[in-house]
């Protein structure tokens, strides 16, 4: 839903605070060791940050993201992915949270989304396939687009 839909009031002061975590996002996103794309994704909740990741291999794998044909490895997790399992391993919950993501969600990492309760999903980059946009408004998830300079 975009913030031109009357039952989902937007004002500006969520605005600025969607912009500024996206750029935070994608700061966050430079910690990836992926050539191809570099991810970044923070949880936010009551205006806190409660989880964050970046795409990479799993824990304890070496950080090479891409195969010696330039293509990403098969176990390359998602940024979203990460931030999910991380805050899956804290105290918190993603509740009713926020979903900053620097490229628009895949198929799987929708599924994951929606499992999570996150409620909203705010991104700067519309990946090619939009298959887990439309999965992610089909579970009634908020769904904004901000294009970051």
């Amino acid at each position: 839903m975009s913030k031109d839909n009357p039952l989902h009031p937007y004002n500006e002061k969520q605005e600025e605070y969607d912009k500024k975590y996206l750029e935070m996002a994608q700061i966050w996103a430079k910690n990836s060791y992926c050539i191809r794309r570099q991810v970044g994704a923070l949880i936010v909740k009551d205006k806190m940050i409660i989880s964050d990741g970046y795409n990479g291999t799993p824990s304890g794998f070496e950080n090479v993201c891409e195969d010696e044909a330039g293509l990403t490895k098969p176990y390359v997790l998602h940024a979203e992915a990460n931030a999910i399992t991380k805050v899956a391993k804290s105290n918190n919950s993603s509740q009713d949270a926020t979903l900053y993501v620097t490229t628009s969600p895949c198929m799987e990492c929708s599924k994951l989304i929606i499992q999570a309760g996150i409620k909203r999903v705010v991104f700067s980059n519309k990946y090619r396939i939009e298959e887990g946009l439309r999965l992610l408004e089909r579970a009634n998830i908020e769904i904004k687009h901000i294009e970051l300079k």
